[in-house]
Parts: C-alpha cells; structure tokens; sequence
C-alpha cells in the first residue's frame, strides 16, 4: 500500500469517528424546544418548567382552577379545563395566552385529545347546583362527556353518562375515550365507562368499587388496547388491572408497604394517584402519596422494579419526557415538582411552582 493509499484510509477512518461524534452527540443533547407545563389547581397560573435547567421559565396566566390539559403534537396549542368558568381554553403556543374558551355542559375535569388530534374529549362533573332539596344541594344527574371538534373549535355533542366522569382517557389507537365515574356520585359512581369514539355512545361499562381514577393504558403490538390500569382511590395504596378484551378486572396489586412513622397523611383523594406507561410498554410507573414515592412496574409481567424516595409530599400526577428518561412528578402539598431519573429511580431535582400542583404534560414550543 503507497503512502498516499495509508493517507486516505487514515481520512476515511477520521471521517467516520467525527461523524460518529456528531451523531452520538446530537442523540444525547437535550431537545431546547421540549418542556414540562405544570398546573396549579388552587391557583389562577400554570407554570412551564425547562428540563435541561429543571427551573420555571414561563407562565400561563388568567386560568381559575384549572384541571385537564392536552397539547397539540406541533405546539401551537394548549388545552386547559378550566372549573371555575366552566370551559374549555385554547392557549396559543406562541403567545401563552388564551384565545378562546370553549362553553362546556358542565364542570370540566380531565381532558384528553384523540390520536389524530380531530377530537378533544372533556370529563363533565354533574354541577352541585340542585336545590330542590333546600338547605341540602344536591348535584344534579348531568355530567359525562363533552366532545369538541378542534377545527370549529365548538362543542359537538354532550354525551350524557349518570354520575358524571371524574378522569378520561383515549385508548392508544383512538377507538375508545375510558372514564372514571365521578366518585361524588354515589352508587352511581362506582363505574368505568368506555365510549365509542365512532358513534360516540357508551359501549361497556365495569362495576369498579371506587370509581377509577386515575389511569394509565398499555396497548397490544397491533396498536388495540390491552389493559388499564386504574387507580381506584381510597385507602387502596395501589393499583387495579383491566383486560380491555374481557371487560373484566384481573388482579390488585398493591404498592409496597412501609412503616407507619414514615407514611405522609395524603388526604383525599386517595393512597396512590399518578400513573403512565412508557411508550415501549416496558415500565408502568406509579406514584404513592401515603409514601411519598415513585414506583416502577416491570410490563407485561407487572413486577416491582423499584421506587424513588420523594422529598416533596403529595404525588398526584406526573408526566415522563420523550426519551422516557425522566419523570416529573407533582407533589400537592409542598407545591413543587420532583424530578425523577427513571433508570436510577433517584430524585434529582425539585422544583417549586404554585398552589396544589397537579396535571401536568410534555410540550414542545413552537
């Protein structure tokens, strides 16, 4: 081989470690556009968290109560539910401000946008309004699900379910919206409802005692649903499993038990609240408020893996980045965030926000 042969092997070689650089490192470096919007539900704001710093570099403001949220997959929307006027906000991802609200047929809780982002699902309370029975106020027997129509921005049907939903969910392949009945509902409310999001009816119903909520959904290799994973509130410190196909609840399973002297007084709604599967369907994470920590659950087998230890009280809901290497978990009673690294199961970080945290979600900026 010439020495003008060795060179150019030389270069070719160079070539590839450069590029291989480069392209390692951009997969490793953070997306600048990605960040976590956290609610505060006794409040009027909703702060915007930036993963890289873990600190709040934005603000929604103008938002009384606010509860459910969705984003759109380009950014350029945010959804909020917000209780005290009873309506749907549509922020603009530029702005942050809100450029509609949307009339609802009641209370509005959690809200959940279809896969192709034609539909956006609302939980409807029956309104605590009835005075027929004066001084007791009773709720009326209203409430269900709102359907709203993202092009119009209008709401296009009330689908009416007794007792109301609390929490809903739209199955990965966007067949069926899964809700909780609200638990305030009496009898009524021990209930998981699942409409059809074709015609927009109720197609099954499971008797679940409490009402689940919240949930978390895993799907088939072909995209259909396989199980939920529903919270059932309570003093039940843990979780239940649904066969979707079955319509049947499986097996309980309860998250690990802990002295008494280190439990946190959690207060309603419930032990355990906060749940999602990763997008791989390999890890369901869990929160417990009673002890202060985020679990992880090996899928499909629902193993415990482990859990991390959280500084803050008050879990309640969380979220997890695109790279599933990260959880943000609200905690409700020390209104910051803890932010979880999924793969050590160490808290690495929290971050104070405003009153009573709790929905929360990923959002690119546009």
């Amino acid at each position: 081989m010439t020495n003008k042969q060795v060179f150019r092997v030389c270069l070719t070689v160079l070539g590839g470690i450069v590029l291989c650089a480069v392209s390692f490192s951009s997969l490793a470096a953070p997306n600048p556009k990605l960040r976590i919007i956290q609610t505060n539900s006794a409040g009027d704001n909703i702060h915007i968290i930036d993963p890289v710093t873990n600190k709040v570099v934005g603000e929604i403001k103008g938002i009384e109560a606010s509860h459910g949220i969705a984003v759109a997959r380009d950014g350029s929307r945010i959804y909020i539910s917000e209780e005290a006027t009873r309506t749907l906000d549509v922020v603009d991802g530029k702005t942050l401000s809100v450029t509609k609200r949307i009339p609802l047929s009641g209370v509005p809780n959690l809200v959940a946008l279809s896969p192709d982002e034609r539909r956006i699902y609302v939980a409807i309370l029956p309104p605590w309004d009835d005075l027929s029975h004066f001084p007791q106020i009773r709720a009326e027997a209203s409430g269900g699900v709102d359907v709203i129509d993202t092009g119009s921005l209008q709401d296009i049907k009330a689908i009416s379910i007794k007792g109301g939903i609390h929490d809903l969910y739209v199955t990965p392949d966007g067949k069926y919206v899964v809700g909780g009945v609200s638990r305030s509902a009496g009898s009524a409310g021990n209930l998981m409802s699942v409409v059809d999001t074709q015609t927009n009816e109720v197609a099954w119903t499971l008797s679940m005692k409490p009402s689940p909520s919240p949930m978390a959904i895993s799907a088939n290799p072909d995209g259909s649903t396989k199980w939920v994973f529903a919270q059932v509130g309570g003093e039940f410190n843990g979780f239940a499993v649904v066969d979707f196909a079955t319509h049947e609840e499986i097996k309980r399973i309860k998250n690990p038990d802990i002295a008494p002297e280190q439990q946190n007084h959690f207060g309603p709604p419930s032990a355990s609240h906060g749940i999602i599967v990763t997008s791989d369907q390999k890890t369901l994470l869990v929160n417990s408020r009673l002890n202060s920590t985020l679990y992880a659950y090996s899928l499909p087998d629902i193993k415990l893996v482990g859990g991390a230890a959280l500084s803050g009280k008050g879990a309640s809901w969380l979220t997890i980045t695109p790279d599933e290497k990260t959880a943000y978990v609200a905690n409700e009673q020390t209104n910051d965030v803890s932010v979880v690294d999924i793969k050590s199961l160490k808290e690495i970080a929290r971050v104070p926000v405003g009153f009573a945290p709790a929905r929360n979600i990923v959002w690119m900026v546009p």
